[in-house]
């Protein structure tokens, strides 16, 4: 004989598969729900929380209580599909962030749906919008673009969240929203990279760091936390920022960065593709890597591994930053389970691209 609560269930779930009820809906008060089913409160609430441990709704305080499955695949018992939105995907640290996510997504039974932004801003428009109209997803793990830039797209993740679909960033974040992130902790990346050339003995280092780019601005702040702790002079003219497509054509503009970085013996690089360009830079013009320039790089990418002077970099676990963004959203679809920010602790991996002037 079925229970009271699971009349209550049930009756949710035949809303759902008839369309009477679809995401973002908010299901009848408690009140309501007790006398159309002429039952206790405590029953109405025990509904709801089987309703919620199947991820099916979800209760907002002060509000009430909202449909948050994919109602349209819900009801045609589809699969789970995640889509993982990404600057790039083909190139540097990007594939093995994929790697990581797919890793997981496959052994849960859900279909990665990947896409690309490019990172600009019309493009990830673009791709949320229709994610809003198609409501073909049941969750986005989503690298944000240019994330230190003002963004028009902030309604269109709100939106998005409204509706019951997950958001995740990777990578990065907007710090306008209140939606959790998975990332290294890129200040202490930026702040390990300019210890190291202190304790090596340079005080004249120079530093590479992304305009447009949130995990630029923090690399920057590690970078000047390590400086003043040591009690070296922060030059401002000896620092560079480039936006994203600088960072393309350095190799353009080589006079500028031999220029700004002239009476440096150490530079801090954004990234391993920021350092690899800045040892062809400084190579090209004569100069030796890392007798006249040492490079510390960030990321610890095939690049740092593959340079022509292979570069003390410090690690970003990207496949394992990968995992663990697919296993939270996953925990939020299958269990209801709140995604909580994690920020990895990066690690210093050293080769040849510094030249250690004396110990402090």
């Amino acid at each position: 004989m079925q229970k009271k609560y699971e009349r209550i269930v049930s009756w949710v779930q035949t809303e759902i598969e008839n369309g009477a009820l679809s995401r973002g809906d908010k299901l009848p008060s408690e009140n309501e729900l007790m006398e159309r089913f002429r039952v206790s409160r405590q029953t109405v609430r025990r509904a709801m929380e089987e309703l919620t441990e199947k991820g099916v709704v979800e209760g907002r305080r002060g509000s009430g209580t909202y449909v948050t499955v994919n109602t349209r695949r819900y009801a045609a018992g589809k699969e789970i599909r995640i889509a993982v939105m990404l600057t790039y995907v083909d190139t540097y640290i990007f594939p093995s962030i994929i790697k990581g996510i797919e890793s997981v997504l496959s052994s849960e039974g859900c279909t990665l749906q990947i896409a690309m932004t490019d990172n600009a801003v019309e493009k990830e428009r673009m791709l949320l919008k229709e994610f809003i109209h198609t409501q073909s997803v049941d969750g986005i793990i989503a690298e944000t673009v240019k994330s230190a830039l003002p963004n028009p797209n902030m309604e269109l993740y709100r939106e998005i969240e409204n509706m019951g679909i997950p958001v995740l960033f990777v990578n990065s974040y907007y710090k306008e929203l209140d939606i959790p992130h998975i990332s290294m902790d890129d200040r202490k990346a930026g702040y390990l990279a300019a210890k190291h050339l202190a304790e090596c003995g340079h005080t004249r280092i120079g530093g590479i760091f992304k305009a447009d780019d949130g995990q630029g601005h923090l690399r920057y702040a590690g970078y000047t936390d390590a400086l003043m702790e040591q009690e070296i002079k922060i030059r401002g003219d000896q620092v560079i920022w480039i936006d994203s497509e600088e960072l393309r054509t350095m190799g353009e503009e080589s006079a500028k960065f031999l220029k700004r970085l002239k009476g440096c013996t150490a530079c801090v690089c954004y990234n391993d593709e920021t350092a690899y360009k800045i040892v062809e830079i400084f190579r090209k013009a004569g100069h030796r890597v890392p007798e006249d320039l040492s490079v510390v790089g960030i990321d610890n990418s095939g690049l740092a591994k593959f340079c022509p002077v292979p570069l003390t970099s410090v690690e970003n676990p990207v496949e394992k930053l990968g995992r663990t963004a697919a296993e939270r959203m996953t925990w939020k679809i299958f269990r209801n389970e709140e995604m909580e920010t994690v920020e990895f602790e990066p690690q210093l991996i050293m080769r040849n691209s510094v030249q250690v002037i004396h110990q402090i």
